[in-house]
């Protein structure tokens, strides 16, 4: 009983995680949502932004420390490891359906492309920002990653291999293309307001930020072959630099965060 308790907790978890994407592809692009990143009651530009930054600040802080190994070895303390990898997911969803419900919106336009044709291309890149942060999720291994098979293989009493390092379509063009198509994603718009500057600008800084921390621990875990991948590869900007590949696994790579 147990075991179905866990994995049907992993499975709203990941049921929840899918709608939240959904409404985040609505809410950044303004599209198909109740309440987006530039619709709703204008407030002062102060308080705007400092409640904006707040709920960023939030997201930063949860993220950054429940992804972290030595977190997760401590948590594990208390729940079963099954259940870690959905109850991130889980927190994380939570505190962004609040961002999304208590986003101040401050509409000055800071640029509007009039082009049809610039507006077309720009939201094609948005779409293909998401779509780029989706393919890199089955790359890694899409279902371990926010929760669902660790629970599945709880119910089914099965042991999960520790995932291996290689390079495979998009890593090996840049080492984080999950991390790429979010930045797509949050600048290509045709009208970028004040509040969505704001937004991505922020969440630019902690991208590059949690790389940081995520590299470090990459480093920690594969030692030399992530050092000699991290050489090679550029982080985020494919085609930085190109030397000779080397000879890797042919398993699936490693994506810490999301």
């Amino acid at each position: 009983m147990k075991r179905f308790i866990v994995f049907l907790y992993g499975l709203i978890c990941y049921i929840f995680f899918l709608g939240t994407f959904l409404y985040a592809i609505g809410f950044v692009g303004n599209m198909a949502v109740p309440k987006s990143i530039d619709s709703g009651e204008p407030s002062p530009l102060g308080s705007a932004l400092l409640i904006n930054a707040v709920l960023l600040v939030i997201f930063v802080i949860q993220h950054t420390i429940m992804a972290r190994p030595g977190f997760k070895r401590a948590w594990t303390k208390i729940i079963p490891k099954a259940m870690e990898r959905s109850t991130f997911v889980l927190l994380t969803n939570i505190i962004l359906c609040f961002m999304f419900w208590q986003w101040r919106p401050v509409t000055n336009i800071v640029w509007q492309v009039e082009s049809a044709t610039g507006a077309m291309v720009l939201n094609i890149l948005f779409f293909a920002g998401f779509g780029i942060v989706l393919v890199s999720t089955f790359i890694i291994d899409h279902f371990e990653l926010f929760g669902l098979k660790q629970v599945t293989s709880y119910l089914l009493k099965r042991e999960i291999t520790p995932p291996v390092f290689t390079e495979k379509f998009l890593y090996k063009l840049v080492r984080h293309p999950l991390m790429l198509g979010f930045l797509i994603a949050f600048w290509a718009t045709p009208t970028m307001t004040a509040g969505h500057l704001f937004f991505s600008i922020m969440t630019t800084g902690y991208i590059f930020f949690g790389i940081l921390f995520e590299e470090r621990d990459l480093k920690t875990y594969h030692g030399e072959e992530y050092r000699d991948y991290s050489s090679r590869v550029p982080m985020v900007i494919p085609f930085m630099k190109r030397n000779k590949p080397v000879q890797t696994t042919p398993d699936k790579p490693i994506e810490e965060s999301i």
